[in-house]
């Protein structure tokens, strides 16, 4: 995690339906990605912690998944983080993924706490339409995002900057934050993203 920077996180609950979600709380964080982009991964390369369970089976998250982020020294949580279930992998059984967007859809245009949507693209492979797809329709929400490129130890400097910059120009944007989960990097500088965000660095100045 960020220098100087101590969290505890706790798994809060399960939902599958938009009647599950907990009561409105803390600005939340949701992490958004195709199957296996390294969601479970970066979470827990954020806090320092295996919170979030990781699995090289695509497809293994099928529910809307919430966690309690404190600060060290603080009473109540700060912040949620809520893991969403990846998209874009076929292979799922068709009964499982018709009930998504009864609750995701849900989650991501109507819920109020939500601060911040981190959507995760893999560095290591061309851009994907269904990446596109998810980016365009946060902007047509009018839902605050940040991308991430992933596994970015596994890409080579020049390829690394090279499948960043392609990654800018098909999704239109000014930049995308390059991560890794194994190495750390990138770390530092989302979290100072997600404090800004929320307002959690304003608060701790005051």
């Amino acid at each position: 995690m960020a220098a100087g920077l101590r969290v505890s996180a706790k798994f809060l609950t399960a939902a599958a339906d938009a009647r599950q979600f907990p009561a409105a709380g803390p600005p939340e964080i949701a992490f958004l990605g195709r199957s296996n982009v390294g969601k479970s991964s970066l979470i827990n390369s954020l806090l320092g912690d295996k919170v979030a369970k990781t699995s090289s089976t695509p497809g293994r998250t099928r529910t809307i998944n919430f966690f309690e982020i404190r600060f060290a020294g603080r009473p109540r949580p700060d912040l949620l983080f809520v893991d969403l279930p990846g998209y874009g992998y076929a292979k799922l059984p068709r009964d499982v993924t018709a009930e998504w967007p009864k609750f995701i859809e849900p989650y991501l245009r109507e819920r109020g706490p939500l601060a911040l949507a981190i959507v995760l693209v893999d560095t290591c492979i061309p851009v994907q339409q269904s990446d596109k797809q998810m980016i365009e329709w946060l902007q047509a929400q009018g839902r605050s995002y940040l991308v991430v490129g992933t596994k970015a130890d596994r890409v080579s400097g020049n390829a690394l900057r090279n499948a960043l910059r392609k990654m800018q120009e098909e999704f239109q944007l000014e930049q995308i934050l390059p991560y890794s989960a194994r190495t750390g990097v990138g770390k530092d500088e989302l979290w100072r993203a997600l404090r800004s965000t929320t307002g959690l660095d304003q608060e701790n100045a005051g």
